[in-house]
C-alpha cells in the first residue's frame, strides 16, 4: 500500500471532482481536498467524501462466487469461475449463433474498459447484442446535438464559462443534489449579475436558486420550448443575421414553432404567458446566453425533439457557436460521455463512429487485425436488449450495471434476466442484478486501479491508483483478458486484451484517430501533467486554432501547439459546426403528448429522479452509513390536496400504482410539487422500487424509455 497521497477523481458523477486520497495505517483511505482541479476547486459532496468507504471488504466483494447445486451463491476460484463463464457464453453461441450472447455495460466504466468491452463483444463473442446503461442517461441529447451541431459533447465549453455569461436556461436539472459542488458556477452567474431560469415540475433546491422558476406538466417541456420560440419570432428578437451565415432549417423550424402560440402552450404545460414572456426577455437581454438540460426533458418518448427544440432557442437568437453561449447537456454518470465514445454502445466503434460506416469499420477493424467484414453490425438498444433476455438472447455478460434496480418495468426486467440460460456480472458489491448471476466475478475499483474518464465537459481525465486492491479481486481488463484466451484460444485472442490500462489506451487513441471523439493526441503523461486535456485532440496540431477559445491555460495551449502538439479544444463550434456544411441544422418538431397520458383509472403523473445523498441504482451509496442515515430509503412526494383527498398524513404508507406494477413508500407532502404530480427517488429496490412503475415507451430516435411520466393513481396503504 502507498503512504503519500495520490490525486485522482471521484468514482460518481459526471463532475469527476478533483480529490487527494491517503492510506491510513488502519487500512482506511483517508479524501483529501484537491485545489488543483479546477472543476470543483477542492469542494466534494458527501458521495465524494465517503466514497472510500465502499472500499472496505466489509460491504464489497473479494472473491469469485459460482452458483451451487442447492441454488446458493458460493466462492470459487477464478479458474474455475473464468471457465463457468467462458462455457456459458460458448454454449448459447453454439446453440442458437453470436447474437444468443448479450452484453450490457456501464456509465461508470473508464475509457479503457468501455472500449475493451466493445472490441470484446464484437471480435470474441462476434455478437451484434451490446448496449449500456448510459442509453437510460444521455442518449436524447446526443442524437439532437448530433442532429443539430455534427457532433455530441455534453457541454460545448468549459463549466468555467457559466458565470461568465448572462442567462442560463437550466432545463429537468436538480442539479443542488445530483452535482452539488457545480452549483457555485450558478450563483456566481447571479453574483456577476447574470440570470437563472429553472425548469421543472418540482419546486427542488436548484429551483430556489433561480431567477424565475417555470413548473411545466411532466412530459410538457417541447411545448414549452416551442412556445418561448414563437415569441422570440413574434417579438422580433431572432437573429436574422446569424441564421441566415450560420444556419440551415430555419423556415421549417419557424413554421412549426409558430403553431404554438402563448396561449395554447399555457393550456398544455400550465406555465402562465407572463411567465413565458418574462423567460423570453431574461433569456435574450444579455449579450450571451446558455440553455443546459438534463434529465428532465431527456428521459421522454420524445426526448430527442424536445432536446432539439432547445437546441432551436439557441440557434434562432445567436446562442450556439459563439463565445459564452451554447446548447449543453449535464451528463449524469461519470463517464457517461466516454462510456458512449468508444463501442459500448450497439451502433458506435470507437472515436464515436458509425458502425454502419465502411470507411470506420475498415479503420478500427485494421487497428483490431479483423477483416472489416467480421464485424457485427448495429444491435438492441439498452431496453431493447433487456427485454429480449431469455428469448432470443440466451447469455448475458453484463458489467457495471444493476438494471434489476434502474431499467424502467423493472419487474419486468427482473423476469428477463431471472430467465436466462447464463448470467454473468462484474461488479464491486453483490448488486441486487448480481444476486441473480450464475457467476459473480469482483472486481477493481476507482482507487485501486488507473485509468480515463471523460467529464460532463468533455475533459479526459487520469484517475489514478492509490491502493492496492484486496486479495482476490481483478480488473476488469483481466476479466477479459481471461475470457478471450478460453473463447478464442485457437486465435490468441488474449493477445488482442492486454491487462494494463496504459496499453489499451494506446490502442483506443489510434481506433479513435479521425474519428469525431479523437482521442489521438492525449497520452497519460499528458494528462497527469494538464489535468485533463478536451477532446477533439488531434495527434498533429490543428491548422488554424481549432476553435480553441481560449481557457485560463491559454498561453501553455498556443506553447504546446507551437511545439507540434496540439492543444485540445475546450470550446468547440466558434468557427464553424461538425457538420458538412459547417451550418448547424434546425429541426422542424411539434408538441405531442406523453406516450401515456392520465385517464380516470390513472388520474396523476408520476416522475422520478435523485436525491442527493445517494446514486443512481444505490448498489453502492446504500452500503455507506453516513448516506443512509441521510436517506434510509424510498418515499412519494404528494402536494397538499392530493394527500388531503387521500387522508393521507407525513410519514404514512402510500401505495402509487401504475400499469406495470406497484409501488410502496412513505408519503412526503409538500407544496413544492404540482397538485397533479407524484415524485419517487428511483434508488431502492423492494417494494419502494421506481422503477416497478416506470415506463419503457422508447424514443423513436435514441430509443430513450420515458422515465420521467407515466400514469399512475395513489392508494392509501392501512399500516
Amino acid at each position: 500500500m502507498q503512504n503519500s497521497a495520490t490525486p485522482t477523481h471521484c468514482p460518481y458523477c459526471a463532475l469527476q471532482c478533483g480529490m487527494n486520497l491517503t492510506p491510513a495505517a488502519d487500512g482506511t483511505v483517508e479524501v483529501t481536498e484537491r485545489a488543483d482541479f479546477p472543476v470543483n476547486r477542492g469542494a466534494l459532496c458527501g458521495k465524494g467524501r465517503t466514497a472510500p468507504a465502499v472500499l472496505s471488504s466489509r460491504v464489497r466483494l473479494t472473491s469469485p462466487l459460482v452458483r451451487s447445486g442447492d441454488g446458493t451463491l458460493v466462492p470459487a476460484s477464478w479458474d474455475e469461475a473464468l471457465d463457468r463463464v467462458a462455457a456459458g457464453l460458448a454454449r448459447a453461441r453454439a446453440g442458437q449463433g453470436p447474437d444468443a450472447v448479450g452484453v450490457f455495460g456501464g456509465g461508470g466504466l473508464t475509457n479503457e474498459k468501455a472500449y475493451a468491452l466493445g472490441k470484446f463483444a464484437r471480435v470474441v463473442l462476434g455478437t451484434s447484442q451490446i448496449d449500456y446503461n448510459g442509453r437510460f442517461c444521455m442518449s436524447s441529447a446526443a442524437a439532437a446535438s448530433m442532429r443539430a451541431f455534427g457532433l455530441d459533447r455534453g457541454l460545448p465549453f468549459p463549466l468555467e464559462d457559466i458565470p461568465r455569461t448572462g442567462c442560463v436556461i437550466l432545463v429537468g436539472s436538480n442539479l443542488a443534489e445530483t452535482m452539488p459542488p457545480a452549483l457555485r458556477y450558478f450563483s456566481e452567474l447571479r453574483e456577476n449579475g447574470g440570470t437563472l431560469i429553472v425548469v421543472d415540475p418540482r419546486r427542488t433546491k436548484t429551483a430556489e436558486q433561480a431567477d424565475l422558476h417555470l413548473a411545466p406538466r411532466p412530459g410538457t417541456d417541447l411545448a414549452l420550448a416551442l412556445g418561448l420560440l414563437h415569441l422570440v419570432v413574434a417579438e422580433g428578437r431572432v437573429d436574422e443575421e446569424y441564421v441566415r451565415e450560420r444556419t440551415s432549417g430555419w423556415e421549417e423550424a419557424r413554421a412549426a414553432a409558430m403553431a404554438h402560440w402563448p396561449e395554447y402552450v399555457e393550456r398544455i404545460t400550465g406555465v402562465s404567458v407572463p411567465q413565458l414572456r418574462e423567460a423570453v426577455r431574461l433569456f435574450c437581454a444579455p449579450q450571451a446566453a446558455m440553455v443546459l438540460t438534463a434529465r428532465g426533458p431527456e428521459q421522454q418518448s420524445k426526448g430527442t425533439d424536445t432536446v432539439g427544440a432547445w437546441i432551436n432557442l439557441c440557434l434562432a437568437t445567436g446562442r450556439a457557436g459563439r463565445p459564452l453561449s451554447g446548447y449543453g447537456c449535464l451528463t449524469g454518470q461519470g463517464n457517461g460521455q466516454g462510456g458512449r465514445e468508444h463501442g459500448q454502445k450497439a451502433d458506435q466503434l470507437p472515436g464515436y463512429r458509425k458502425l454502419t460506416d465502411p470507411a470506420a469499420r475498415r479503420h478500427v477493424a485494421e487497428v483490431w487485425g479483423v477483416d472489416p467484414d467480421s464485424l457485427p453490425g448495429p444491435g438492441r438498444s439498452a431496453y431493447e436488449l433487456l427485454d429480449a433476455l431469455g428469448t432470443d438472447i440466451r447469455a448475458l455478460l453484463l458489467m457495471g450495471s444493476n438494471p434489476v434496480v434502474s431499467a424502467p418495468r423493472a419487474a419486468h426486467v427482473e423476469e428477463r434476466i431471472r430467465s436466462l440460460d447464463f448470467l454473468a456480472v462484474c461488479d464491486v458489491v453483490l448488486s441486487e442484478t448480481a444476486a441473480l448471476a450464475d457467476v459473480v466475478l469482483p472486481v477493481t475499483q476507482w482507487a485501486e486501479e488507473t485509468g480515463t474518464t471523460t467529464s460532463l465537459e468533455g475533459r479526459v481525465l487520469l484517475r489514478r491508483r492509490a491502493i492496492t486492491p484486496p486479495e482476490g479481486v481483478r480488473s476488469d481488463l483481466e476479466v477479459l483478458h481471461g475470457l478471450a484466451a478460453r473463447l478464442g484460444a485457437d486465435r490468441n485472442l488474449e493477445k488482442g486484451f492486454p491487462t494494463d490500462p496504459e496499453e489499451v489506451f494506446e490502442e483506443l487513441r489510434r481506433a479513435s484517430a479521425g474519428g469525431l471523439a479523437d482521442y489521438s493526441g492525449i497520452t497519460y503523461r499528458r494528462l497527469a501533467e494538464e489535468n485533463g486535456v478536451f477532446w477533439p485532440c488531434p495527434a498533429a496540431p490543428v491548422a488554424d486554432g481549432g476553435g480553441e477559445g481560449g481557457t485560463g491555460a491559454a498561453a501553455d495551449g498556443a506553447a504546446r501547439e507551437e511545439a507540434g502538439v496540439h492543444p485540445g479544444t475546450p470550446r468547440l463550434f466558434l468557427d464553424r459546426f461538425a457538420t458538412e456544411d459547417g451550418r448547424a441544422r434546425f429541426a422542424a418538431v411539434a408538441h405531442r403528448a406523453v406516450a401515456e397520458e392520465p385517464d380516470e383509472e390513472y388520474p396523476l403523473l408520476l416522475t422520478t429522479g435523485r436525491v442527493v445523498a445517494q446514486y443512481q441504482s444505490g448498489a453502492q451509496t446504500r452500503r455507506v452509513d453516513e448516506l443512509n442515515a441521510a436517506a434510509p430509503g424510498p418515499f412519494v412526494e404528494l402536494h397538499p390536496r392530493l394527500a388531503a383527498r387521500l387522508g393521507a398524513a407525513e410519514g404514512d404508507p402510500v401505495a402509487v400504482v401504475s400499469r406495470r406494477g406497484r409501488a410502496v413508500a412513505p408519503a412526503r407532502i409538500t407544496g413544492a410539487i404540482r397538485p397533479d404530480t407524484v415524485f419517487m427517488p428511483f434508488h431502492w429496490p423492494g417494494e419502494g422500487r421506481a422503477n416497478t412503475l416506470t415506463n419503457p415507451a422508447l424514443d423513436p430516435t435514441s430509443r430513450m424509455p420515458e422515465f420521467k411520466a407515466c400514469a399512475v393513481r395513489v392508494e392509501a396503504v392501512e399500516s
